[in-house]
């Protein structure tokens, strides 16, 4: 038995890395497409190749599942055409132990991306994103305009630049009194101090009630809530963050009475992401002993891609439902995962 779990731990970890690289290397060929017609100022190919490279970690998190679905129907697939799973199921290995032995490789690929979301994307998107806007130069129109906004009571901030290391570029701050705005600045830099953020070469301009006047401070001390840890969430999109900073940053969002449900939605996606990977193997399995049991590679792959953009579409349109309409992220979460254990638990029952 020992070296029949070796056996199929192999077959499927090489097939799902197979996959998982082959997949890579096409959104490698893509990014670098899509980013050469960036290239200008300090953003050369070598900057667009780190940029790429930084990213890495995301596209294997983001792809991991769909990976390990296709590269399951591949192994599966191949031990099914050599009548392997026959001679196993004939020696009176139930679907259930076979079921655990293809889940037992597949547990590795789930905690490296655990791993990759907990403690690699957070730090690496936000690396990626300020070298490039730097490279760029932060005051530019493009680099505005894929900045980050937050609010915070009353003041509107735009943030060109968030630096890991709680050093900030471009900072521009729009104080508003109801409809009225009051007070608009641009910062050029501002780092974190002792509990306060300093500001350096800051031009300001105040709207009175009959005039407006504008002046420049070489620093300014700015008292706010947002520490350098804060910062580091709003910099990266919330499906890059941690579960520990999503959460915290949802509590942070109640307090100032904001919007936190896109938050909590890519919180309960990083929670349960695991879940989803093992829903997809089930999947990969009962096609295999169900519906694919004599059908060529070929199809097989195909199904395991479209099942696996419809998935993917499922999540997609339930996610944006639930700010939408308002129901719980949770339930938004939950059902595509439930309906693959349940298509596959059915089609499983089916075949043994």
């Amino acid at each position: 038995m020992t070296l029949l779990n070796r056996y199929i731990a192999r077959q499927v970890f090489l097939a799902v890395a197979m996959v998982l690289g082959l997949v890579l290397c096409l959104d490698f060929i893509g990014k670098v497409i899509d980013q050469l017609e960036s290239l200008r100022a300090d953003y050369n190919f070598y900057e667009m190749l780190v940029y790429i490279a930084w990213s890495l970690p995301r596209s294997v998190y983001e792809y991991l599942p769909y990976a390990v679905l296709v590269g399951c129907l591949i192994a599966l697939g191949s031990l099914a055409s050599a009548s392997e799973l026959v001679i196993v199921r004939a020696a009176g290995v139930s679907v259930g132990r076979i079921v655990w032995m293809v889940i037992k490789p597949v547990m590795l690929f789930i905690v490296l991306g655990v791993a990759l979301g907990e403690f690699v994307i957070p730090y690496a998107d936000q690396t990626a994103e300020s070298r490039r806007a730097l490279a760029l130069g932060y005051s530019s129109t493009d680099q505005a305009r894929r900045g980050v906004w937050h609010r915070e009571a009353d003041e509107f901030i735009l943030f060109n630049v968030i630096q890991p290391d709680g050093e900030l570029f471009g900072v521009s701050r729009y104080r508003f009194d109801g409809e009225r705005l009051l007070e608009a600045s641009f910062t050029r830099r501002a780092s974190y101090r002792d509990g306060y953020w300093q500001e350096e070469s800051v031009a300001v301009t105040e709207f009175g009630a009959e005039q407006i006047s504008t002046s420049e401070r070489e620093t300014r001390r700015w008292d706010t809530e947002l520490t350098p840890a804060l910062l580091n969430i709003v910099a990266v999109e919330p499906q890059t963050l941690s579960i520990s900073s999503l959460r915290r940053y949802t509590h942070y969002l109640e307090d100032q009475s904001l919007q936190n449900t896109e938050y909590a939605l890519a919180f309960w996606q990083k929670l349960f992401q695991p879940l989803a990977t093992a829903s997809l193997v089930l999947i990969a399995i009962s096609f295999v002993f169900g519906p694919l049991r004599e059908v060529s590679m070929g199809q097989r792959i195909f199904t395991g891609v479209v099942f696996g953009i419809g998935f993917r579409l499922v999540q997609s349109l339930l996610g944006p439902s639930s700010i939408v309409f308002g129901f719980s992220p949770l339930i938004a979460v939950l059902l595509p995962i439930a309906l693959c254990f349940a298509l596959g638990v059915f089609l499983l029952r089916r075949a043994g």
